[in-house]
C-alpha cells in the first residue's frame, strides 16, 4: 500500500500532521486482561451447591463442586504495508528531507507513522472487542455481535428484548426503560458486586444524557464537574466499539480480553527498503494477537 497524499504544499511545511479521529480502546479499562497466551488459555469457572451444613461431630460429606471451563484462544493477527518516500519529496515534508534523491524521511514522519498504525491497531481492537468476526479478516469474535457474539451464542445468558422488539432501536424516549429492564435482569447474587458495569455504546450514553436532561436531572448529577456515569446506582461503561442498540450488564471480573503480550501491538518496526531491493519504500511491520471470552454467562445481561 503506498502513501497517498493530497496536499496544498506551496513551498512551506505545516510541521505537523493531523490524522482523523480514531476510537482508543478504553474497552480495556473494563475488561479482566490475561496476557502470555501463546495458543489457548482455560478460565475455569467453579458452582458449588449445598456445601455448607449443620455441624455435627461425624464425618458428614455434603455438596457439589462442578468444574468447567472456557477456552479463551486469540487471534494471531498483524500489519505489513510499504510506504512510498517519494510521496513525501512532493509534499508538504520537502522542506525537512535532507538533500539528495536517497534522503530519508524525517525522523518526525517515523514518530508519526508508529504513532498513526497504533492507533489503527487501537482501533480495530476496540471493535473487534465487541462486534468482532472471528471469520472476517483482520477481527477476533467479539462479544456482541450478531450470531457469533460470545455473549450473543452463550445460551445461560439472561436474554432482554429491546423495548419495542427485539433489534428496535434506542431513543431519548425508550432509553431509560431498556435500562431499567436490563437492571432488572442483573442477577441478585451479581447486582452489589463492585466491578459491575452497564456497557453501552457513546450513542447510547448521549441518547440517555438527553432522556436526563429532558427530566431536568443533568444540573442535579453536576455532569460538568468529575461525574461518575452511574443509572440508578450501576455503573455506567462507556466503550467506543461497543454496538449501538445494544446494553451488557457484566461483572468486569467475568469479561475477558486475552493476548499473548500487550506491549506486542505496539512493537511496530519501521524497514527502509532502499539499501535492500533499491525502492523507496519503508516497510511498517507490527505482529500482535487479541481474543475474547465470557466466564459465567448466567451472571451477565444482554439487551438487544
Amino acid at each position: 500500500m503506498a502513501l497517498s497524499v493530497t496536499s496544498n504544499y506551496s513551498g512551506k511545511a505545516a510541521g505537523f500532521y493531523i490524522s482523523a479521529a480514531l476510537k482508543q480502546a478504553n474497552s480495556m479499562e473494563f475488561l479482566t486482561m490475561i496476557e502470555n497466551i501463546k495458543f489457548k488459555s482455560n478460565i475455569q469457572k467453579m458452582e458449588a451447591a449445598s456445601m455448607i451444613q449443620d455441624a455435627t461431630c461425624n464425618v458428614n460429606l455434603a455438596g457439589t463442586l462442578t468444574m468447567t471451563e472456557a477456552v479463551l484462544q486469540p487471534k494471531n493477527l498483524m500489519i505489513q504495508t510499504d510506504i512510498c518516500s517519494k510521496t513525501l519529496l512532493e509534499s508538504w515534508e520537502a522542506l525537512q528531507m535532507r538533500a539528495g534523491a536517497g534522503a530519508p524521511p524525517p525522523a518526525s514522519f517515523n514518530d508519526y507513522v508508529i504513532s498513526y498504525i497504533g492507533e489503527i491497531i487501537a482501533d480495530g481492537t476496540e471493535a473487534s472487542v465487541w462486534s468482532g468476526n472471528d471469520a472476517t479478516g483482520g477481527q477476533f469474535t467479539g462479544f456482541t455481535h450478531g450470531g457469533v457474539g460470545r455473549l450473543v451464542t452463550d445460551a445461560t445468558v439472561n436474554d432482554v428484548a429491546n423495548v419495542g422488539g427485539a433489534g428496535n432501536a434506542y431513543t431519548a424516549a425508550n432509553i431509560i426503560e431498556n435500562l431499567q429492564n436490563c437492571s432488572a435482569a442483573i442477577p441478585t447474587t451479581v447486582y452489589t458486586k463492585d466491578d459491575l458495569y452497564i456497557y453501552m455504546s457513546p450513542k447510547t450514553y448521549r441518547l440517555y444524557i438527553s432522556a436526563i436532561s429532558t427530566l431536568g436531572y443533568v444540573n442535579a448529577y453536576s455532569m460538568n464537574g468529575d461525574y461518575d456515569a452511574v443509572f440508578e446506582g450501576l455503573k455506567l461503561a462507556v466503550c467506543n466499539g461497543m454496538m449501538d442498540d445494544v446494553l451488557v450488564a457484566a461483572e468486569k471480573s467475568n469479561l475477558y480480553f486475552g493476548t499473548d503480550l500487550l506491549s506486542d501491538s505496539t512493537n511496530i518496526n519501521l524497514l527502509d527498503l532502499s539499501s535492500i531491493d533499491g525502492s523507496q519504500n519503508i516497510r511498517a511491520i507490527c505482529r500482535y494477537s487479541g481474543g475474547t471470552q465470557v466466564g459465567i454467562g448466567a451472571d451477565t445481561v444482554l439487551v438487544s
